[in-house]
């Protein structure tokens, strides 16, 4: 299925010219995304006193983020990052500064959620905007794999510091300060993103191209080879949100302290960590729309199996093991998106992918939450488990393709399969000017 590459590096995407000033400018902004959540929810619960008030407030911010994203990736399409990303960016940073200051005793809950439900709908697509800018600066399908696999790793890694910064700071201030915080970070991070040279390579699409933000208006088939990368994406977003509760349950019912949790999502967190850096370093002989559902149901099959963990030590091997195809799966959905539409549409695709991860995450936590009071904890990993495997199953079409892409036609899809040297010619760096 796959060999090494002869010089397996990730140094050689980030010698790119102004891929790591780049690349660090959008990490920080995607920060303010790894801090935001729980400054905003400690800060609401001290003001309101009421974790009903603010589980509503959070659910319009998350609703209008994760819903309208399609849709603000559009105008980065259709207008570039400099006329629509920083606007963007300078407007949700000033919300969340309002926000803070309404986060006070006698605030009404309509100002706080009419302030959260805008705030939200003006978050900028950092994460998408970004990867489009990676398939700009690299023609060569594998570096490309490259660049998605540590950018996959680079953003789990920030929700991961973000609470630990947030804890940090509510040890010695009040959290209103980690929301500041968040508005600080994501409007310095986007103005350097914006400003850096890369951010040219991304042309707009003019508005002739970009009447709406379906997917399909691009190109023939445009929605229909999306079909197969978002439904994924969608699926694993059920499947690990599943994780958390269910770890959550397994914990109770053997009686285990709350710190095994943790160390049971760790391994999750690793596994995907090391999954996604494997995979990036592998040049794959299949194509990625063959590639999607082996890692979907790698997830599905591996979640099924820890179900029937005896003890924890079990669990932890199988968590991780589901790990391993979380980010690769993730990775390959991004790629497919961004090969399935045409350049002026790579935002947009993205975040489609991004709606369908979060969308499937809310309602993964939903349905489990309600399955598992009813059947025994081995079917509820194994139906959550059943979920990503289910998505393998989706045919995969090629832009402009009447049938499933095969093993041949789909060989096509990667610009370059050779062995990719430490050093990036000329012709690849002059994109970017």
């Amino acid at each position: 299925m796959s060999t090494p590459l002869s010089r397996p590096s990730y140094a050689a995407v980030l010698r790119v010219p102004h891929a790591r000033r780049t690349f660090a400018a959008a990490l920080v902004g995607r920060l303010s995304y790894g801090t935001v959540s729980l400054s905003l929810m400690l800060s609401l619960t001290r003001s309101t006193g009421s974790y009903a008030v603010a589980g509503l407030v959070m659910a319009l911010f998350g609703a209008t983020s994760v819903f309208l994203s399609p849709y603000r990736a559009s105008l980065v399409d259709r207008h570039g990052p400099r006329r629509a990303l920083l606007p963007m960016a300078l407007l949700y940073a000033a919300l969340l500064c309002v926000l803070a200051a309404a986060c006070r005793p006698g605030t009404s809950e309509a100002v706080l959620a009419a302030t959260a439900g805008l705030a939200g709908a003006c978050t900028p697509p950092l994460g998408p905007t970004m990867r489009a800018v990676w398939a700009e600066l690299l023609p060569d399908r594998l570096l490309l794999q490259r660049a998605y696999s540590v950018d996959g790793v680079a953003e789990e890694l920030l929700f991961v510091s973000g609470p630990l910064l947030v804890g940090g700071i509510v040890a010695v201030a009040s959290p209103v300060v980690g929301v500041v915080l968040s508005a600080v970070l994501v409007a310095v991070g986007t103005l350097a993103f914006v400003t850096s040279p890369a951010t040219s390579a991304l042309r707009p699409a003019g508005r002739e191209k970009s009447d709406g933000p379906a997917p399909g208006r691009g190109g023939p088939g445009q929605g229909r080879a999306l079909l197969q990368p978002v439904v994924v994406a969608a699926a694993v977003g059920v499947s690990v949100s599943a994780v958390d509760l269910l770890v959550v349950a397994f914990a109770g019912e053997r009686g285990l302290g709350d710190g095994t949790v943790a160390w049971v999502l760790a391994a999750l967190s690793v596994g995907s960590a090391v999954g996604g850096l494997v995979n990036g370093a592998v040049a794959w002989s299949s194509p990625t729309r063959a590639r999607l559902p082996f890692f979907a149901a790698g997830v599905g099959l591996c979640l099924a199996a820890a179900g029937l963990a005896p003890g924890l030590g079990t669990l932890v091997l199988a968590v991780m093991c589901a790990g391993l195809f979380v980010a690769p799966a993730l990775t390959t959905a991004y790629l497919i998106a961004d090969e399935s539409v045409a350049p002026g549409f790579r935002v947009r695709a993205g975040a489609w992918c991004n709606t369908a991860v979060n969308a499937g995450m809310s309602a993964g936590a939903a349905v489990v939450g309600l399955l598992v009071e009813r059947l025994p904890l081995p079917v509820c990993f194994a139906v959550a488990g059943a979920v990503a495997a289910a998505a393998a199953l989706v045919p995969g079409y090629r832009r402009g393709a009447a049938r499933p892409a095969g093993g041949a036609g789909g060989a096509a899809q990667s610009s370059s399969v050779s062995s990719v040297s430490s050093e990036l010619p000329e012709s690849s760096a002059s994109s970017e000017s």
